[in-house]
């Protein structure tokens, strides 16, 4: 049995006056307080580790200056916050031990927009792709790109001046600044804009912190202009901290705060809203992927592709490029990237043109191509080949993998793990070969491995050593490489953060800047936050404080982790590898990542917070003394007796009466995962919630007794067959009032789906039934056109006709399908965490099928979420013992075989199921493939999660989010297309249409057969 924990972190008496203050003062916003909120925001992309006392989200600027008037009272004056936007930070800018207040979650308005004046205006918490996504109707965007912008908060972008692809042509987040609101440690909202010189010495007159922050910003920038343009580098990127240099114009008429504000990392207020430039999008685009024999070379050669005008240029190694083969991204590149033949390609530039004329992009992309052949031809400056596509969505797909390629890296086997701390390199970009050439000589004395990739055209350089920060020692070479870059970037006109950030790095501020000007920077820091209460530690401490910077020394996620045991750390790897590189933070309404993170926008209910909750149980489960490893063995292998049995019935009524457990934090964020596996299969480091959830499960309820509603859905697979011997007497019972009322309240079970009607027996009469006497006096020939179709509960005993037509369907196109009989799959129970029982009905099923695959004959299912419990579940289960049978989705098999044409063209729009897409990404073309070569015409349409999710729809608790993730991306395709065009591959997407909408859609192979009648 588990223990009871009960982490001793109290919260500060002071920090729970001010959050019970706060909501008698009239704050909207959340306040959070559990050790599971606190502990979701404790770490971000970086190695560091802070926890903080509570996390504050606010729902507008009112909420910000209620909160921070408040904290201006006597009694809370102490307290310190630091602001979050997407909390993707390489290095830790928004990680604090004091008040997080994150505006990610609520303050994502897009408030106003102008096309005519080309500019936008927005909350902190707007999602780059989401502003992008709102704007590209109108023909603009928002140029500065980065490679979290699926998940990256404008208010982020601020804060760090973010830059990325392009940024020699779009420039940095401060070029695009019109003006910024910021509420300031003492309550003032502060208004920046660019204004004449002489308005703002009119504002620095002012009696009041903000006339102070005027006066002070205008000396230092004025009066040490000669030294800031001598020591600032001529780099593309700013160094960040707050830039002293564009403040002012060239003539210094023109005076802009804001561009002290951007890039300041959240240290001197709290950006709320933002009105920013937006930039039309080019009507002409081309992507050219050159290839080369050498990474070095693809470096060298950079220069002449700046200078051929391209809009940007970006370089991947070959490690990099392997790392995506090996990704659910790499079917949407594979032909855009293609290997030359008795080449080794060990370097990559994607080189993009944008042109407003065809012309321009057509005479720019000749004279390139003609020189690149002339290289080839030639065999000179490494180049091996190259391909370039005009499809903007081919294009898409490239920098989608580009994108993900930080994430990759750490998706690396072992303890050593490429870590972010050197990772934002940025030098002239001349000089970028030859500094990355003695890089890479720096890293290889320390005998370690490393991918890179990067913005070459800009000079930044994205590298992340591999270190084992488990061990001590590696943990210290951290600090002596991150000091010998820091040498090394200087050395060659550099620095050390071009583009991430400084955050725990800021130690390294004072000797990069120099002591005169690090000191009106602290003078900076004091007019706006005398006392060091806004993100303290990071960029500088104000003038004449005693206050500490932050230090890459700071105390990291590994001095946790390595008081989980070795063993127990290999065994959940899978919690352990998150990185934090947030991607699961996505905020696509289509895309199918963690449909609960998205719903909710709780960052515990993300795999990453969730990830991040189960490393902290394991930690304090040991610290507690429970041997986990053990206890699940115990739990797999005996039974329960009567006097643990009453121990969970104490334990529970405990938990009913407010006894406090961590653990119950922990189910709370389990009971919400959807268990769809989108984070295995889309996740880059391949988290894979569902798998550790299940083990959670089991061992929370060795403690605490389990839910009727688990014990309904664990055994549906028992319980079905049973039930479909009566189905009009089930379904009658089951359409009353009282019964319904008594499973949702008794039972929390809602809308419980009905029997087929005809039963799946009673339709077939017999026909396509199964025996090993059959199968043994097949001749050869028949043995060519036989195929087993394999069962699951839910299409048998719910959707019978489906499991008919697929029948009929395989006997038109000529072969003999057999129906095998009905043996449970077993996913119900590891839904839920019956391990135990999950384990027998595997070890069952898959005595079955092995004795089947003696016969080499296709063994085909419908539902991939079922189907796919075969190639993965089972494998965890049963290792060696699961054999090698192996059961294709009907779309695997078809898609190979030769089909026949139909008398009518038709055209359907395909909605799939996103456990499929993400473990199977080649599904959707299979079935376009399929249909096209019947002559049918098949268009998948871009949804995420439908919110059914097997029995999760069902469950009373995860009704109201079941619904609304229905409504943020199947309800306009599914009523707009109608159901004779939508075809839907999920029981469960089909169940929730039906319920939803009112009409059942078909699946797929419904629609083969209709055109083949």
């Amino acid at each position: 049995m588990i223990a009871k924990l009960n982490p001793e972190l109290a919260l500060d008496a002071s920090v729970v006056a001010f959050t019970k203050a706060l909501q008698h003062a009239g704050f909207t916003g959340d306040i959070e307080t559990s050790y599971g909120s606190r502990l979701a925001v404790a770490t971000d992309n970086s190695v560091y580790q802070a926890l903080p006392q509570a996390v504050l989200l606010p729902r507008s600027t009112d909420d910000l200056v209620i909160m921070t008037s408040l904290a201006q009272t006597s009694s809370f004056s102490h307290l310190k916050f630091s602001p979050r936007g997407g909390g993707t930070g390489t290095n830790g800018q928004a990680l604090t031990e004091h008040i997080v207040v994150d505006l990610s979650r609520h303050m994502r308005q897009i408030l106003e927009l102008n096309v005519e004046e080309r500019w936008v205006r927005v909350q902190a918490g707007v999602i780059k792709d989401q502003l992008n996504a709102f704007l590209k109707p109108y023909g603009f965007f928002f140029a500065p790109d980065l490679s979290t912008s699926n998940r990256a908060t404008i208010g982020g972008m601020i804060n760090t001046d973010a830059s990325g692809q392009g940024s020699l042509v779009y420039g940095k987040t401060s070029d695009h600044v019109l003006a910024l609101k910021t509420v300031l440690i003492d309550g003032n909202v502060l208004n920046t804009r660019k204004m004449p010189l002489f308005e703002a010495e009119h504002r620095a007159e002012q009696p009041n912190s903000i006339g102070r922050i005027y006066r002070q910003v205008l000396d230092s920038c004025r009066n040490k202009r000669a030294l800031i343009l001598d020591k600032f580098p001529r780099l593309n990127r700013f160094l960040t901290g707050y830039d002293l240099e564009h403040v002012f114009n060239a003539d210094l008429t023109e005076f802009d705060l804001s561009r002290i504000i951007t890039g300041s990392e959240g240290s001197l207020g709290f950006v709320t809203e933002a009105k920013l430039n937006i930039t039309p999008i080019a009507k002409y685009k081309c992507l050219v992927n050159i290839k080369y024999d050498s990474f070095e070379s693809a470096l060298r050669n950079s220069p002449f592709l700046v200078a051929a005008a391209a809009t940007s240029v970006e370089t991947v190694d070959s490690k990099v490029l392997n790392l995506a083969r090996s990704d659910i991204v790499w079917h949407q590149v594979k032909d855009l990237i293609t290997d030359v033949p008795g080449k080794e390609m060990q370097g990559l530039n994607i080189v993009e043109y944008n042109t407003e004329s065809e012309q321009e992009i057509h005479d720019k992309i000749s004279a390139l191509t003609a020189r690149l052949d002339e290289a080839i031809e030639q065999q000179q400056g490494g180049i091996i080949g190259y391909q370039l596509t005009y499809d903007a969505a081919a294009i898409n797909a490239i920098y989608t993998m580009r994108k993900k390629a930080v994430g990759l890296l750490g998706n690396t086997a072992g303890n050593h793990k490429p870590v972010a701390f050197a990772e934002d390199t940025a030098v002239p970009p001349e000089n970028l070969a030859d500094f990355i050439l003695e890089f890479r000589a720096l890293l290889d004395a320390h005998g370690l491995h490393y991918g890179m990739f990067g913005h070459v055209d800009a000079g930044v350089l994205h590298v992340r050593p591999a270190l084992d920060l488990y061990d001590p020692e590696q943990e210290r070479l951290l600090r002596t490489i991150s000091d010998q870059v820091v040498a090394l970037t200087a050395k060659y006109g550099g620095l050390m953060w071009g583009e991430h950030g400084k955050g725990y790095r800021s130690e390294y501020g004072p000797a990069f800047f120099g002591e005169e000007l690090f000191t009106e920077l602290r003078k900076i820091k004091a007019a706006f936050d005398p006392r060091n209460r806004v993100n303290p530690g990071k960029i500088c401490t104000p003038y004449q404080s005693a206050d500490a910077l932050v230090s890459v020394d700071g105390q990291k996620r590994a001095w946790f982790d390595r008081q989980i045991p070795v063993a127990v750390r290999e065994s959940f790897d899978s919690s352990l590898n998150c990185n934090g590189n947030g991607l699961c933070f996505n905020y696509e309404e289509s895309s199918p990542m963690c449909p609960s993170s998205k719903i909710t926008k709780d960052r515990r209910h993300s795999p990453k917070g969730r990830a991040g909750l189960m490393r902290e149980w394991l930690r304090l489960q040991q610290q507690a003394g429970e041997d986990i490893l053990q206890t699940e063995q115990r739990l797999l292998s005996e039974g329960q007796s009567i006097s643990s049995i009453w121990q969970k019935i104490k334990n529970t009524l405990a938990k009913r009466q407010g006894e406090a457990d961590f653990s119950h934090e922990v189910m709370e964020a389990m009971e919400g995962c959807l268990a769809c596996k989108a984070c295995a299969g889309q996740c880059p480091i391949k988290v894979d919630v569902p798998s550790f959830r299940a083990r959670f499960l089991q061992l929370y309820h060795s403690r605490y007794l389990r839910p009727a509603k688990d014990y309904v859905v664990a055994n549906i697979e028992r319980t079905a067959p049973l039930l479909a011997k009566a189905p009009k007497l089930v379904n009658f019972f089951l359409g009353q009032r009282w019964l319904q009322k008594g499973l949702e309240h008794g039972v929390g079970y809602v809308d419980t789906p009905l029997l087929s009607v005809p039963t799946l027996a009673q339709r077939l009469e017999g026909r396509y039934s199964f025996s090993f006497d059959k199968l043994n006096t097949l001749t050869a020939e028949e043995r060519q056109r036989t195929v087993l179709l394999v069962q699951d509960p839910f299409t048998s005993f719910y959707e019978a006709e489906l499991v008919a037509d697929a029948l009929q369907l395989l006997e038109k196109l000529g072969y003999r399908p057999l129906l095998l009989p009905f043996l449970p799959n077993g996913k119900p129970e590891h839904v839920k965490g019956f391990l135990k029982q999950f384990a027998a009905t595997a070890a069952t099923a898959a005595a079955f099928f092995n004795q089947l695959n003696q016969y080499q004959l296709p063994l085909l299912g419908l539902d991939a979420s079922l189907v796919l419990v075969y190639r993965d579940e089972y494998v965890k289960a049963l290792g060696t013992e699961r054999g090698d049978f192996q059961v294709l989705l009907l779309q695997e098999w078809l898609v190979q075989q030769s089909l026949p044409k139909v008398a009518q063209a038709q055209q359907f729009s395909l909605l799939a199921h996103c456990t499929e897409k993400t473990a199977l990404p080649a599904s959707e073309k299979h079935w376009q493939q399929i249909f096209a070569q019947m002559g049918l015409e098949l268009k998948p349409v871009s949804v995420g999660c439908c919110g059914m999710a097997g029995t999760y729809g069902h469950e009373k608790q995860q009704l109201e989010n079941s619904k609304a993730l229905f409504e943020l991306s199947w309800r306009a395709p599914v009523t707009q297309l109608g159901n004779e065009q939508i075809l839907v591959t999920g029981f469960s997407c089909r169940s929730q249409v039906k319920r939803l909408v009112g009409d059942k859609p078909r699946h797929p192979l419904q629609a083969l057969l209709r055109a083949l009648v």
